[in-house]
């Protein structure tokens, strides 16, 4: 999965936000109300470059384009996930994990959450 751009993951979110579908109209509008009023060609050509890399594709409904994700907003944390954790931590959760712990970003009772979380999924794949 190629790298996207902090701009080009904006675009994606609005995306993945409206039902991973969205006409130009639409992302602009979303993107407005986040306070980016970024230009038309600016939006255009990020969203080429998107198609380029794979993360969406186009069809045509009259004049206008849609834009479908092709990469889901899931599928993409868990690569990005698995690549920070494997070059920051090498690859070691745990001590991903004991710095959100250390530095307060997980409190006790996220700990609790991730918990219950973890045991339901393990009941899930039992």
């Amino acid at each position: 999965m190629q790298q996207v751009s902090d701009y080009e993951l904006e675009l994606m979110k609005v995306i993945w936000g409206n039902k991973e579908t969205a006409l130009y109209a639409e992302i602009a509008e979303a993107l407005s109300a986040k306070g980016m009023d970024w230009t038309k060609n600016t939006i255009i050509t990020l969203l080429s470059r998107l198609v380029d890399k794979g993360y969406l594709k186009t069809s045509k409904i009259g004049r206008r384009n849609r834009y479908t994700a092709l990469v889901s907003e899931d599928a993409y944390q868990a690569v990005q996930t698995a690549q920070f954790v494997d070059k920051i931590y090498a690859g070691d959760a745990r001590g991903l994990v004991a710095a959100l712990i250390q530095k307060d970003f997980l409190s006790a009772s996220d700990y609790e959450e991730l918990k219950v979380y973890w045991e339901k999924a393990g009941e899930q794949d039992g």
